[in-house]
């Protein structure tokens, strides 16, 4: 098993006519990635890496019935294209861009609860269920089919931990980019509450940054699970009140400190790294830990 997206899954690209589109398409389709359909308006008839492309989400849903998105298109037009898929009947969006509005973010949130779908980003680098697909961006050869679950703010920082995890010989069941803006569809609670579900993830790694409340409130569901996680947290020695890389990373009014957080996830009894490379063995030892 995995979460969210597995072999079995129908993946419409929106913006697959662009660079950033194409491009990920094109390694989508290379990791083995069901690639159904595109949508570029105005550029319907055309095809990209073989994958048709259609004007409309509509026309691509009765042409092939995608069960997931990726957006790939601008910042200025992404509200309306996660709005498009939503209204198409798509169950999970994967929305890569990056600078959406604030005001757009809520409302794609919101309409995406409304009608029951499942939206990871804005900002996210995508999911990914190694051996099985691949839906965004990160590189095709770090990942190994395991029972780890990931679940990260930061693409960069999961690609290092991912591949410090590979290298050691521990696989991962999904990885899950919950996206580093200061809305965000999907949660890590909920993407936690997800991988204590699946019965193939048996450890969770949990990579989190400076600012906001979402590695706190986390920290409070952990102490119900029953699986192992291991946390890293990211910005140790960012000063208050400048952001650092992601829109969400910024501490404000001493909320979503880096200590506050080590503190929560202490408490909660999750395994604490100070460094990535320090993650493959705290996931070895708490496995073992769990083993009867």
């Amino acid at each position: 098993m995995s979460i969210l997206v597995n072999e079995r899954s129908r993946v419409l690209v929106q913006g697959i006519t662009g660079r950033q589109g194409s491009f990920h398409t094109r390694l989508m389709l290379d990791y083995g990635t069901r690639v159904v359909a595109g949508v570029t308006p105005g550029r319907g008839g055309e095809t990209v890496h073989g994958v048709p492309v259609y004007d409309t989400v509509r026309e691509a849903q009765d042409e092939h019935g995608a069960s997931v998105s990726v957006v790939f298109v601008p910042a200025a037009q992404a509200r309306e294209a996660v709005f498009e898929a939503l209204d198409a009947g798509i169950g999970l969006l994967v929305v890569i861009t990056e600078h959406i509005p604030l005001h757009d973010a809520l409302d794609m949130v919101a309409f995406a609860h409304e009608r029951g779908a499942v939206l990871v980003g804005p900002n996210t680098y995508g999911v990914v269920s190694p051996g099985r697909c691949k839906v965004g961006i990160p590189p095709n050869d770090i990942f190994l089919p395991g029972e780890v679950g990931v679940v990260s703010r930061s693409g960069t920082l999961a690609y290092q931990i991912v591949a410090e995890l590979s290298a050691a010989g521990i696989g991962q069941s999904t990885v899950v980019g919950v996206g580093g803006d200061r809305v965000v569809g999907l949660s890590l609670v909920e993407t936690l509450r997800q991988f204590e579900r699946d019965e193939e993830t048996r450890a969770v790694v949990l990579v989190g940054e400076i600012g906001g409340g979402a590695e706190e409130e986390a920290a409070e569901y952990i102490k119900a699970m029953t699986k192992p996680v291991v946390a890293y947290i990211a910005g140790r020695t960012a000063p208050p009140g400048r952001r650092m890389g992601h829109a969400g990373a910024i501490i404000e009014r001493g909320r979503g400190s880096y200590e506050s957080k080590i503190s929560r996830l202490r408490e909660a009894g999750a395994y604490l790294a100070e460094f990535p490379w320090e993650i493959p063995d705290l996931v070895t030892g708490a496995l073992l830990k769990t083993e009867p």
